[in-house]
């Protein structure tokens, strides 16, 4: 039986994988010349840069693979624990340096902060908690089949479905539940994993830490672009077939039902089609013809980011792989993302450094680093000239808060903006994440994996159940392979 599959980002990658182990006829179609759609690098001079996602999370998923096909992932793919998972910076001078672990993490918080060890981890037990019971139900299974409703797993989550926050936001349960007002900003942050505002996401996604702390923090030797590398290889090995620079023109639909592709002017056969292309360009460009779930398509986009790459001519040593300088105006910036769809002058920054563990990403004595903003998605925004502004925001916060002067070490620059990553990654308006979590009920409201009024159609990636970043993309193609 042919599958074909509509890009090669990693949920496509994962999909082909599990589908060829089950012994089906896959075949991927892939516009790029490359696999891994938001996970790619590049180089500026001789500085490497990962372009897309750079944390890594729950290798588990990706190992998983690897064991489908009585492989040793290590031969493939090899990866270390960071024993830092972030270092936090705010403009009075506190500096924590979060260590993956929580009992670590916890007697940090405690030097610097006084906040009381056993109430830190108190809470996270707490969002171990809503993992334990809510992960396997919201993440790995469809919310769309009724029987996953049915299960004596689901009935008995959700009679405790107060405990899981679910009806106060982020903000509110990290404020209830910690207080102390930077560790609430801290907790709040994990928000934009998704694309979201932590004052009206709800507050079950307060789990998105735990799979930062519970299963710690990783870094792929070689970058992160080795995971879709990886996998690519295992894939060709397994018998999947990739066709690069094929953009698909159309997905071709007869009766109610997908039989195939046109690819370059050529009609593909196959019996199942899987669109690893954002759910909204799937409807709009491939199936113009289709009835389309407005409702799904219209709601409310995710955040996006401006990203500057920058290589710079000096070694930081009071910064890690992860850091986070955060603003002062911390709702503000967020109600600006989302109700002004501007960025403030006194942003979040996100910087992100792969040569502290890769030394071969910058020359010697120089750092590669990855400067990300919180964005809003693309509605048509003058991005040279928010871009041109708020590089001096950030430059300005940098000197202030590292004691530096950055703008003359910057040797090479490239900046992707919103506009920028719809162009290059056919996402929506830009949104990283397909749809934001800004309801109690946003999860139940993603696109599910397949489609429900064209038979033999599926979907996997960000834009659809359960979300985005790079497990929960893993994810997706696993659902999507199951219900298939």
């Amino acid at each position: 039986m042919k599958v074909a599959i509509v890009g090669s980002g990693i949920a496509g990658l994962a999909a082909s994988i599990r589908l060829c182990h089950k012994g089906y006829d896959v075949s991927v179609y892939e516009a790029n010349d490359y696999p891994g759609g938001k996970l790619h690098a590049f180089n500026l001079g001789e500085y490497r840069f990962d372009g897309g996602p750079s944390l890594f999370t729950m290798p588990q998923y990706v190992n998983e693979l690897f064991s489908l096909a009585d492989k040793n992932p290590s031969n493939y793919f090899d990866f270390e624990q960071v024993k830092d998972s972030c270092t936090y910076l705010w403009e009075d001078k506190t500096r924590i340096s979060a260590k993956s672990d929580p009992e670590s993490f916890a007697d940090e918080v405690y030097n610097v902060l006084r906040f009381p060890k056993s109430e830190l981890l108190e809470y996270f037990d707490h969002i171990q908690n809503i993992y334990n019971h809510s992960a396997s139900i919201f993440l790995e299974k469809s919310l769309h089949k009724t029987k996953t409703w049915l299960s004596k797993e689901t009935l008995l989550a959700l009679l405790k479905i107060r405990q899981y926050d679910l009806l106060k936001s982020m903000h509110r349960a990290n404020v209830i539940r910690l207080g102390e007002p930077h560790l609430v900003q801290l907790f709040d942050r994990f928000a934009t994993y998704n694309g979201s505002h932590p004052h009206k996401a709800p507050g079950i996604l307060n789990v998105i830490p735990w799979l930062e702390h519970g299963f710690g923090t990783f870094f792929p030797k070689g970058g992160m672009e080795q995971i879709p590398k990886s996998l690519y290889q295992l894939a060709k090995e397994m018998g999947v077939k990739f066709h690069f620079n094929s953009r698909v023109d159309e997905i071709i639909v007869k009766n109610k039902k997908a039989i195939g592709l046109m690819v370059g002017g050529k009609e593909i056969i196959a019996n199942k089609v899987v669109s690893n292309m954002d759910v909204h360009y799937t409807y709009r460009k491939l199936m113009p013809e289709i009835k389309a779930p407005e409702k799904t398509l219209n709601q409310e986009r995710s955040s996006s980011a401006l990203v500057f790459y920058w290589g710079i001519k000096k070694e930081f040593k009071s910064l890690g792989l992860h850091n986070i300088l955060f603003s002062e105006r911390y709702k503000e910036e967020f109600d600006s993302m989302f109700d002004g769809r501007d960025i403030i002058d006194d942003p979040t920054i996100y910087i992100n450094i792969s040569s502290k563990l890769e030394k071969s990403d910058a020359p010697e004595g120089c750092e590669n680093w990855f400067v990300m903003i919180n964005a809003p998605h693309h509605e048509n925004q003058d991005w040279n000239e928010i871009s041109k502004r708020t590089k001096k925001a950030v430059i300005k916060k940098l000197n202030r808060m590292l004691n530096a002067d950055i703008e003359p070490l910057i040797e090479q620059e490239k900046i992707w903006t919103p506009e920028g990553i719809q162009e290059d990654t056919l996402s929506y308006q830009g949104a990283l994440y397909g749809n934001a979590s800004n309801s109690q009920f946003s999860a139940f409201l993603r696109h599910p994996n397949f489609s429900s009024s064209i038979d033999n159609l599926f979907f996997c990636g960000g834009s659809v159940h359960p979300g985005g970043g790079i497990p929960l993309a893993l994810l997706s193609g696993k659902i999507t392979s199951e219900i298939i």
